[in-house]
């Protein structure tokens, strides 16, 4: 079996040895290529005492995949949606690789009789995802691409799945990524080798599908009392009622007569109905019928985490001792990594500030260099456009960046641009207070509000310190709502009261990562003002650009940013540019593919704020709930970029939107995982789970000594017992005395199985 490795191999032929010994084949790939050239290098079978002939120069390092590795299999994620969305269609496992150019585009399982399956884009024919076996090799680090970039060592544990269920979960990753580019159009496998006639599409009858259910009902582990019993009959339910679409009383005949006899102890009767009603009225992330054949399997249910129900087929299956199983919290999410270079692109004006932007600073940033123009933009077409749903282009965005990395450079090219297109007037400085940012809109109604190091407002909101920043909370979230319609400002002595129509701010904010997370609040999650924010991580600090020259933008920047401040929509007036004038907007049309695509997007996330409702996580509500107005702001933002002031949103904005959308949530959710906790006392419970944690990847789950973790975390006696009592409440742990030749022993065991799915 293999095992997890924790250091990574310095060179090929290391690797090489480090791969063979975990029992998997590898061929010899010419440096900086993909593709083995030796003849026949399907049958080749190195021992580690062979590879010194093979890797005593520079090389690239294959993995032979399917039957020669032990069934190791690769699925290859070929396209940017395919990996934004990965997570929510493939069975978790430790062991992905990549490169910078494509993070995490191979998830890695032990899947035996797994067979080749490539889906392509219908429209395009390129490869959208491939399920790699048999007959298949794939090129891991430290081996080079092409491009220079080095590929990832794969050092985790492989996920051992049925074959089946991972055909199954690839084939409704590529229909949801068809889905989001073409709508109506379906996915079509190519299996290599060429299919058999078992595979041929057909329509069974009622016995054809019970046989075929009772088939796979026997792969799967029997009911063992203490040993995850509840998780595999519950499991066994879902396949009949749920996989193959079987009655409910019929079902649970079948698990009466062909399970229950191998269950330690049976199950009563009653039991297994119980089980079985709760497959057929809970939801569910596979879509129903997902086992049955290809040809009559429906689209999933769009953004749903199959991952759930994924692990349960797989049954109490033993983990590597390395691995731990924690309660599963149905909102959590694996990480998707910083937003991937494909995504950082707009064409049109965007890009060519982001380009300008790249040019002119000495350490060029592309995460921050893209979202400040996107803010530009969003302050040139403020009051101007809307979509038909009233939606405006008044992003809020936050840039996490470390010291020194870039954050002022796309800030001062904001500021140049607007200068010198004559909107100087839009360009506002660090507001003191909530009050300071209506006065300023007050003056002139759209707002482009750039400031660095904004967690100091964020810390200053949490802790109450001054009503000024709780007063700039309550602004930032109001205005954001506001945009489509009007706002009163506060009275003043002597003065008669006033509206602002359609108060335009976008907002640029900067910080540090590690700031940001510590200054993070319930309020501020809960209220949604992080919600609102799209944020996006800026990653290491680039190389020094030895040619940055700084020098005013160029003419056509500044052309096309004239021609924003110049265009008078339909129905405005002589004052419609004024605070209290109302302009009347242009209605930028959606084409009917591309409101399809928004729609599909928004099912997704209504599903995915219905899995946060019920587990009652009030932040990851407020984060759904805004993401369809967010991505519909992004693709409204993308159709001015590309056809300037007679925009229309079509298909590949909203694609892009939703997806680097989904993206920029995706990393937010699992960042609060890792950063975020309600209270200190949370936080140091965390800390013993992941001191448990390290010890079990060393160790096995053999059970840690209380003394141990005392002297790696020194509090006091009753601070142990509080969280000893709180982690074993929560049935994440399990203590025991154990029997020594000395003294007793009181250790701590990670617990790895839930008591009930249910």
């Amino acid at each position: 079996m293999a095992v997890e490795t924790d250091t990574k191999p310095a060179n090929p032929l290391e690797a090489a040895r480090d791969y063979v010994r975990r029992g998997w084949s590898v061929v010899p790939v010419p440096f900086k290529q993909k593709r083995p050239v030796l003849k026949e290098w399907e049958q080749l079978r190195l021992a580690e005492n062979d590879l010194d002939q093979y890797f005593d120069q520079p090389a690239n390092i294959g993995l032979i995949l399917g039957e020669p590795s032990g069934w190791l299999v690769d699925v290859d994620l070929d396209c940017v949606e395919a990996r934004a969305i990965a997570a929510k269609f493939l069975p978790p496992t430790q062991a992905k690789s990549g490169r910078s150019g494509a993070p995490e585009s191979h998830w890695w399982y032990i899947a035996e009789g797994a067979k080749t399956v490539q889906h392509r884009d219908p429209v395009t024919k390129q490869m959208i995802v491939e399920l790699r076996s048999s007959g298949g090799q794939t090129v891991v680090g430290p081996s080079i691409h092409p491009t220079g970039q080095q590929y990832d060592v794969l050092t985790g544990v492989p996920a051992i799945v049925q074959s089946e269920m991972l055909t199954a979960c690839v084939r409704a990753l590529a229909e949801r990524v068809i889905q989001l580019r073409h709508a109506d159009q379906q996915a079509e496998p190519v299996r290599i080798p060429n299919t058999q006639a078992g595979d041929r599409h057909r329509v069974d009858s009622s016995t054809d599908i019970e046989r075929r259910a009772l088939a796979y009902l026997d792969k799967l582990p029997a009911a063992i009392s203490g040993n995850g019993g509840h998780a595999a009959t519950y499991t066994a339910a879902t396949v009949l009622v749920h996989g193959f679409e079987i009655d409910p009383d019929r079902a649970l005949s079948l698990l009466l007569d062909h399970y229950n006899p191998r269950c330690e102890p049976p199950w009563k009767e009653k039991e297994l109905r119980h089980k079985v009603t709760s497959a057929a009225k809970k939801p569910h992330s596979q879509p129903r019928g997902w086992l049955l054949n290809e040809s009559r399997e429906p689209p999933p249910d769009p953004g749903i985490d199959i991952s759930a129900l994924v692990e349960k087929a797989n049954g109490p299956a033993k983990p590597a001792k390395s691995s731990v199983r924690k309660r599963r919290d149905p909102t959590a999410i694996s990480d998707p990594g910083p937003v991937p270079d494909e995504l950082l692109h707009i064409p049109g004006f965007v890009d060519d500030v982001m380009q300008y932007t790249l040019k002119s600073v000495k350490y060029p940033n592309r995460p921050m260099s893209f979202m400040g123009a996107i803010a530009l933009l969003g302050t040139l077409t403020g009051r101007k456009i809307r979509e038909p749903g009233n939606v405006r282009t008044n992003v809020q965005i936050l840039g996490l960046a470390s010291s020194g990395v870039g954050k002022d450079g796309p800030r001062r090219v904001n500021a140049a641009v607007l200068l010198n297109a004559g909107e100087a007037r839009k360009f506002g400085g660090k507001s003191s207070s909530g009050e300071g940012i209506e006065d300023r809109l007050a003056r002139h109604p759209i707002l482009l509000k750039q400031d660095d190091e904004i967690d100091t407002l964020f810390e200053n909101m949490r802790d109450n310190k001054e009503a000024r920043y709780r007063n700039q909370f309550s602004m930032l979230l109001e205005l954001f709502s506001e945009a489509g319609g009007w706002r009163p400002v506060r009275d003043k002595a002597g003065q008669e009261s006033d509206v602002i129509y359609q108060p335009h701010l976008v907002l640029f904010g900067t910080t540090t990562p590690g700031e940001f997370y510590a200054s993070l609040s319930g309020k501020m999650l809960n209220k949604g003002l992080l919600a609102r924010l799209i944020t996006v991580e800026a990653g290491e600090r680039s190389k020094r650009f030895k040619k940055a020259v700084w020098n005013d933008p160029p003419q056509h920047i500044v052309d096309a940013a004239k021609a924003w401040s110049d265009f008078k929509p339909p129905g405005w007036g002589n004052v419609s540019d004024q605070p209290n004038g109302q302009a009347v907007p242009l209605i930028v049309p959606f084409a009917d593919d591309a409101q399809d695509a928004l729609d599909t997007f928004a099912d997704e996330c209504d599903a995915a704020y219905q899995l946060a409702s019920e587990a009652g996580s009030e932040p990851i509500m407020a984060i759904w709930a805004r993401a369809v107005e967010k991505a519909t702001q992004l693709a409204l933002i993308y159709a001015c970029s590309v056809h300037g002031t007679n925009p229309v949103i079509e298909l590949p904005a909203v694609t892009w939107a939703s997806t680097f959308i989904r993206h920029t949530i995706h990393r937010t959710i699992y960042m609060l995982g890792q950063h975020y906790y309600e209270s200190e006392f949370e936080q140091k419970c965390q800390a013993v789970m992941a001191t448990l944690t390290a010890w079990c990847r060393v160790n096995g789950n053999i059970g840690m000594p209380y003394r141990d973790i005392t002297r790696k975390h020194r509090w006091p006696r009753r601070e142990h017992e509080a969280i000893h009592d709180a982690l074993t409440d929560q049935e994440l742990i399990i203590s025991e005395m154990i029997k020594t030749a000395g003294r007793p022993r009181f250790v701590y065991w990670l617990r790895t199985e839930t008591d009930d799915p249910e």
